[in-house]
């Protein structure tokens, strides 16, 4: 009797930790609004980009993932049109943010991963870091 309690108290443990991550699991549509997003920031020299605008190393913008940009909801095969071109991102990081907005896709990033304009950049942490881990980020 005392194994089966064990067994059935184990069993009730799992399945409410399921229905916790289940229940946590964001819907369709809102699956890039419903959290932070934690990644690295880098940073480029702007020229066009993806969003089919020009921009220089003074403007405030961002870059996001390919795999963000290529999924973002309403995409199509122009990325000129993505709806997630001129959105704005609020990153942190070390107690500093800088609030920029998206004009490109970035190759090499990860899903949650930004490459900033120099100027973005620098409101963050000097250039010569080069590469910031654990900025935090939310769509402003």
């Amino acid at each position: 009797m005392f194994a089966f309690t064990k067994i059935a108290a184990a069993a009730l443990f799992a399945l409410s930790a399921l229905s916790a991550l289940t229940s946590a699991a964001p819907t369709e549509g809102t699956q890039l609004e419903a959290r932070a997003n934690v990644g690295q920031a880098t940073y480029f020299y702007p020229g066009l980009g993806a969003c089919g605008k020009y921009n220089g190393n003074g403007d405030l913008i961002t870059a996001v993932s390919k795999l963000l940009y290529d999924t973002y909801p309403g995409h199509t095969a122009n990325p000129n049109n993505n709806p997630v071109c001129g959105r704005r991102i609020k990153a942190n990081y070390g107690g500093r943010s800088v609030t920029v907005t998206v004009v490109d896709r970035c190759e090499a990033c990860a899903f949650n991963d930004l490459d900033l304009s120099p100027t973005a950049f620098e409101n963050l942490a000097a250039l010569s870091v080069g590469r910031l881990s654990g900025v935090t980020w939310d769509w402003v």
